[in-house]
């Protein structure tokens, strides 16, 4: 996918902040469009339909948080990729902001070639391919068809944000393999993105109450693996 088909939506109520990163992402070529505040945030994700938001939390009217789970239950936003940018490092935000369906964190302040740096590595989980026979794959009940990001349990449709999917599929991949939370955070999130232990858990408490407590065992100091 070429840079300037990439949408990118900035969400924050500090107009400094917006300028300064759309206009470092707009130099690099993507479609950049911007909101002041959450329910701003939300009107312009459901029009333009952006592959990655940047999100402030602390925001009035609609925090990120909220903005964050709104968007993940919008139809045709469920895969859009939602890093929060924000001052706050706390351990309890970040597990919210990750427990709302984002992808990732970027603590500010950052600079501008660090930011894009960032943002590119976000984009290259961009899939831009013709849909293949192996993209649907059926595992007991449950059908999971890797192209369009949509699972089926029993018959009905889940919807699940983009780090759900990628987790299940992969566990899947492999019914009762053993996955060590190490391979989970390469293969799901990537080595250039920094995230630790209790993102995994807090997917897996997600995916547990999606699809089924039983489907997900913990094996205790090593990882997870789905069963049957």
């Amino acid at each position: 996918m070429k840079k300037k088909d990439i949408k990118i939506l900035l969400v924050d109520d500090e107009p400094d902040i917006l300028e300064i990163v759309s206009y470092n992402l707009s130099s690099e070529g993507y479609e950049v469009f911007t909101a002041k505040n959450g329910i701003e945030g939300v009107a312009k994700a459901k029009k333009k339909k952006p592959h990655l938001i940047i999100l402030d939390v602390m925001m009035p009217e609609m925090d990120g948080i909220e903005t964050c789970e709104t968007i993940r239950n919008t139809t045709g936003l469920e895969n859009t990729i939602i890093v929060f940018l924000t001052a706050r490092g706390e351990d309890y935000s970040q597990v919210a902001g990750f427990d709302a369906g984002a992808d990732d964190y970027i603590t500010k302040p950052i600079k501008p070639k660090v930011l894009v740096s960032k943002v590119k590595a976000l984009l290259r989980r961009l899939k831009d391919e013709t849909p293949q026979a192996e993209d649907i794959v059926k595992v007991g009940n449950i059908v999971i068809d890797r192209e369009e990001y949509k699972i089926i349990n029993d018959g009905t449709e889940i919807v699940l944000p983009r780090k759900e999917f990628e987790l299940l599929a992969l566990l899947t991949s492999r019914p009762s393999k053993v996955f060590k939370r190490e391979v989970i955070l390469d293969k799901v999130w990537g080595n250039e993105v920094v995230v630790g232990g209790r993102t995994i858990d807090v997917h897996i408490r997600k995916l547990r109450e999606k699809i089924g407590d039983d489907h997900f065992k913990t094996v205790k100091g090593v990882g997870y693996k789905f069963v049957l």
